[in-house]
């Protein structure tokens, strides 16, 4: 049986790997899209160590490559479960990579995944609450939930928005655009 709450820490993954050549883009450093596909992976662990289920990925709501990082580099990825809704979680990632010779380090990389419990049917399944211990716990629930809220109200409002008003033209008028359709 599911617990009905749990604890962040119940659920942290952190790994390591050591960046390859292999690993590289054409400008030497190692490719945005390898560091992706780790993050989507620890993801998946931290929110399956959460749920107790099989978890998929639903989106990656932000992700923001702050610095690069070399070949050779340890690469240090923390991920924590910063919200969670009726199947949904949002786990928090961070990643730091650290010259081995130098010990120096750095902060490359923030990201939020949204991951979805699923059954072995496929359906959505419940997900444990989450115990909120300190402030920062709680910053980062609520920082969650409004961001949820804010691209839902989005969302709605670009459905049900007519774009060739005069407001949205407006919006455009000092853009990089060049509009050729007509109105």
């Amino acid at each position: 049986m599911t617990t009905p709450f749990k604890h962040h820490a119940e659920s942290n993954v952190i790994i390591s790997e050591l960046m390859l050549p292999s690993h590289s883009n054409f400008g030497g450093k190692i490719h945005g899209g390898y560091i992706l596909s780790l993050m989507d992976q620890i993801a998946f662990a931290c929110a399956s160590k959460h749920s107790g289920n099989y978890c998929v990925t639903a989106s990656v709501d932000t992700v923001d490559f702050l610095n690069p990082i070399e070949i050779g580099e340890l690469v240090t990825m923390k991920a924590s479960v910063n919200y969670v809704g009726t199947s949904s979680m949002v786990i928090g990632i961070r990643v730091d990579s650290e010259n081995i010779l130098t010990r120096a380090t750095k902060h490359c990389n923030s990201s939020f995944f949204t991951m979805v419990a699923k059954d072995k049917k496929g359906k959505n399944v419940k997900v444990p609450g989450l115990i909120l211990e300190t402030e920062d716990d709680i910053r980062r629930f609520i920082k969650c939930s409004k961001q949820k809220e804010h691209l839902r109200a989005i969302n709605k409002d670009f459905k049900e928005k007519d774009f060739y008003d005069a407001d949205s033209l407006e919006e455009l008028k000092n853009a990089n655009v060049k509009i050729i359709c007509e109105m």
